[in-house]
């Protein structure tokens, strides 16, 4: 089911997107879900030449999209930067092409950016991890306007949360998962009060 915002509140703001690469989205996807002011994490592809392309056709490099995730969020919970803060803490920002043993042009550090101040702050967040070396190797991040967004086949939708005993989302996804909160714990979505 998709998260929807109820819209029958004049005290409901509008919300903000941004669309995120940086390997596996399964991984990326699952992560932002629990951020405090994320609406929405929806998993996709963006930056090829091929219309509508298939998961296959994306892991095969054959269609020159990146697996990306496309955030909605509340802007008044989360800027943009803090959204960018927790992307680039997530993977390797200075690995080409590959994020650990995933290998190819799918997997790539990229940024596709709404609009301007989108480009400014993606820009400027580049810089100082480069000017204060947050990273031994510079960063390769691809900074680049949001081209055509394909969503994910249905499937994708919460990979993790509905396979974590799959070999790769036990060994991959759970370990980076649990080192996210734990880094992030501040930022993450409560449980409900009823619950707690």
């Amino acid at each position: 089911m998709t998260d929807l915002v109820s819209s029958n509140s004049s005290d409901t703001p509008e919300l903000a997107h941004a669309t995120l690469g940086g390997g596996c989205f399964w991984c990326i996807e699952s992560a932002f879900k629990e951020v405090q002011g994320i609406i929405d994490a929806e998993s996709g592809y963006a930056g090829g030449h091929i219309e509508n392309p298939s998961y296959q056709q994306v892991c095969n490099g054959d269609s020159g999209h990146a697996e990306v995730v496309r955030l909605s969020y509340n802007p008044n919970q989360i800027s943009y930067r803090e959204l960018l803060e927790i992307f680039f803490a997530l993977h390797d920002p200075t690995q080409l092409n590959r994020q650990g043993n995933d290998i190819g042009t799918q997997y790539r550090s990229v940024i596709f950016v709404h609009d301007q101040q989108q480009r400014s702050e993606a820009e400027a967040i580049i810089a100082e991890m480069g000017a204060d070396q947050t990273w031994p190797d510079p960063v390769v991040t691809e900074v680049a306007p949001l081209p055509v967004y394909y969503p994910a086949e249905q499937y994708h939708k919460d990979y993790y949360a509905n396979n974590p005993q799959q070999p790769y989302c036990a060994m991959v996804v759970g370990p980076k998962l649990a080192k996210f909160k734990q880094t992030f714990a501040k930022r993450l979505k409560q449980p409900d009060s009823a619950s707690a």
